[in-house]
C-alpha cells in the first residue's frame, strides 16, 4: 500500500507557505546571533548549538540546489540514511561561528524560494529530494519541517521561546503527509488498524495499517478504529520526535476517541522520526 499522492494533498496546502519559509529562517538567525557560546550541547542530540546550525545552512543550500533541478544524491531515503548523510556532510564543513552560519541559513531560505517563484509551472513530483520525489510545493513544505524542527532544538538549547506555530505547523502537513509510508518504523510490524487525523483549525486526513504497511489518505476512514484530535503544534513536535505521546496526553493536546481510543500513543510509535 502506498502513501498519499502528491495530486490528493495538493489542495490540503495552506496558503503562506513561502513567508513561513522566509520569517522561520529569519528567527532561526535572531536566534543564533543571541548565542554566546555555540559549542553548548543541544537538548537531546550529540550535537552542540554550532553543529545544528551548520546542518540548517547545509539543508537549507541542499533543498535550494533540488529545487534548482540539481542533482543531489543525499543517503538512501531512510531514517538511518538520511542520519549517516547528515553527520558525513557536517564533518566536511567546519563552520561554527553564529553569525556567518545565521546569514547561510538566510541566504539559502531565500535561494530556496527564488528558484521556487521562478519554477511555478514546473511539472508536479520531478523533484527528487533526499525522502523521495516531491513537487516544489512539498519540497517547500519539507524546507519549513526541517527548520521548525532544528529551530525547536535551538531554542531550547539557548533558553528562548521557539518559533513553532500554529500556522507554520499546518503548513508541514503536506511534507508530513507524503513521508509517512517511508519513515514506517519497525515498530509497526504486524499492525493493522484506521486512524483519522484530526487537527484542530480543520486538517484531517487518514492513515490506514495494513499488516505493517500504510496507506495514507487526505480523506479519513468512514469507520476508524481510533480518532485523534492534536493541537497543531503538538501534532508536529510529536511527528518529530520532540515530543512524546504521553506528555502531549498529559498537556490535554491531544484527544482520542473511537472502537479502539487506546491506539493514540501508539499512533506515533509506529513512525521514525524524519
Amino acid at each position: 500500500m502506498g502513501s498519499v499522492s502528491e495530486r490528493d494533498i495538493g489542495g490540503l496546502r495552506p496558503a503562506g507557505l513561502d513567508e513561513a519559509i522566509r520569517t522561520t529562517a529569519g528567527d532561526i538567525a535572531v536566534l543564533l546571533r543571541g548565542a554566546t557560546d555555540t559549542g553548548a550541547p543541544v537538548p537531546g542530540s550529540r550535537w552542540s548549538v554550532g553543529e545544528v546550525a551548520a546542518h540548517l545552512a547545509q539543508a537549507n543550500e541542499l533543498m535550494a540546489d533540488i529545487a534548482a533541478g540539481k542533482s543531489r544524491p543525499y543517503g538512501d531515503g531512510t531514517p538511518g540514511g538520511l542520519a549517516e548523510a547528515n553527520e558525513v556532510a557536517l564533518a566536511a564543513f567546519t563552520e561554527r561561528g553564529a553569525g556567518p552560519l545565521a546569514a547561510l541559513i538566510v541566504a539559502q531560505a531565500d535561494a530556496f524560494l527564488e528558484v521556487a517563484a521562478s519554477r511555478q509551472s514546473a511539472a508536479q513530483g520531478e523533484l527528487v529530494s533526499p525522502m523521495g520525489p516531491m513537487s516544489m510545493d512539498v519540497l517547500g513544505s519539507y524546507l519549513l519541517t526541517h527548520m521548525l524542527g532544528h529551530g525547536y532544538d535551538l531554542a531550547r538549547a539557548l533558553g528562548r521561546p521557539h518559533m513553532v506555530s500554529r500556522a507554520r505547523a499546518q503548513l508541514c502537513l503536506p511534507f508530513l503527509m507524503v513521508a509517512m509510508d517511508r519513515v514506517v518504523s519497525p515498530a509497526a510490524a504486524g499492525h493493522t488498524a484506521r486512524y483519522a487525523l484530526r487537527l484542530g483549525g480543520g486538517a484531517r486526513f487518514g492513515a490506514t495499517f495494513t499488516d505493517g504497511a500504510v496507506a495514507v489518505d487526505p480523506r479519513p476512514p468512514g469507520r476508524p478504529d481510533c480518532t485523534i484530535l492534536m493541537e497543531p503544534v503538538a501534532f508536529l513536535l510529536v511527528a518529530l520526535g520532540r515530543l512524546g505521546p504521553w506528555g502531549a496526553l498529559a498537556r490535554g493536546r491531544v484527544l482520542a476517541w473511537g472502537r479502539k481510543p487506546w491506539l493514540a500513543p501508539r499512533f506515533p510509535t509506529l513512525f521514525t522520526p524524519p
